[in-house]
């Protein structure tokens, strides 16, 4: 018999360009409808590869516009999420993946990189799902998107998502409590953010985009993306953040749009530790710290 730490077999499936995220989106919709089919109770076993992706400079600067990022051909160390992202949505929408995607909470994002990956980089993708483990609302897993270049990997990123099954879902963790450091810059957060970032991610999940889809899921307003508040304090870092290392954050309060949030950050041995809070309650919409490189690739 198998160890119980031996890593998962997974069978490989290569694609020959990234697909597009329309059809998908169509297909998660469908699931998250009563009687969208039998969803699977473990994870897919595949990973999936898209070799040969180029950074399209229009989009990457449309992308900086919408997030606060210096246009270079160093990318922000968030872009590559966005251009990877439909690698992870296919795994997401297989009819082998154990939750419907709609409805999904995005939890936390851990992303380390290796070296700097520039705009001339051809870059493959890989993507995968780990960690299927029980949480006192629900289950959570990790999607991982690995990017590679002339097969050495540059950069890993790791998203945690949550699938709500049981209590409130609105309730929020008893730690909680208003950022302890001044805010050190306040941002209008406006409502054409969910739809300005949907369109440059190709996350079109209606609790971004549309008022009706946010209620439909528990929210008055349509929520600003998580992706977003994260580069988005990290465009405030962005000349401090380090060459090789890791930046992870932890999503709490959600940025109901329109808003004003604070954001502050405080220098540490390690990096940096940063925070965006409600204006008026001081609760944190989402935490985060920088590590330099030294921490293993797939803590």
């Amino acid at each position: 018999m198998a160890d119980v730490d031996d890593p998962p077999v997974r069978a490989g499936v290569e694609l020959p360009r990234l697909p597009a995220t329309g059809p998908l989106y169509r297909r998660a919709l469908r699931g998250a409808l009563p009687g969208g089919g039998r969803r699977a109770t473990s994870l897919p076993a595949v990973e999936l590869t898209v070799p040969g992706v180029r950074v399209d400079r229009a989009h990457l600067a449309d992308y900086d516009r919408v997030c606060g990022f210096p246009l270079t051909e160093r990318l922000p160390v968030t872009y590559p999420h966005v251009l990877g992202f439909p690698l992870a949505l296919r795994l997401m929408t297989a009819p082998e993946f154990p939750f419907p995607l709609i409805g999904l909470v995005h939890v936390a994002n851990r992303i380390t990189t290796r070296r700097p990956v520039l705009a001339t980089d051809e870059l493959a993708f890989t993507a995968y799902a780990e960690h299927l483990r029980p949480h006192d609302r629900g289950r959570q897993l990790d999607v991982v998107l690995v990017a590679s270049v002339a097969g050495a990997e540059v950069w890993r990123g790791v998203s945690t998502y949550l699938s709500r099954e049981r209590g409130d879902g609105a309730r929020r963790d008893p730690q909680d409590r208003p950022a302890t450091s001044a805010a050190t810059a306040q941002w209008r957060v406006g409502t054409r953010v969910g739809t300005d970032y949907a369109r440059v991610s190709g996350d079109h999940n209606p609790i971004h985009t549309s008022r009706l889809g946010a209620r439909l899921f528990g929210f008055a307003r349509p929520i600003a993306h998580g992706m977003w508040s994260k580069a988005r304090c990290l465009a405030a870092l962005e000349n401090r953040l380090p060459d090789a290392g890791t930046v992870e954050v932890a999503f709490k309060l959600p940025v109901a749009l329109p808003a004003t949030v604070g954001f502050s950050a405080d220098r540490v041995d390690a990096g940096w530790n940063f925070a965006l809070h409600d204006t008026r309650t001081g609760r944190p919409h989402l935490t985060g710290s920088t590590h330099k490189e030294g921490a293993p690739i797939n803590a």
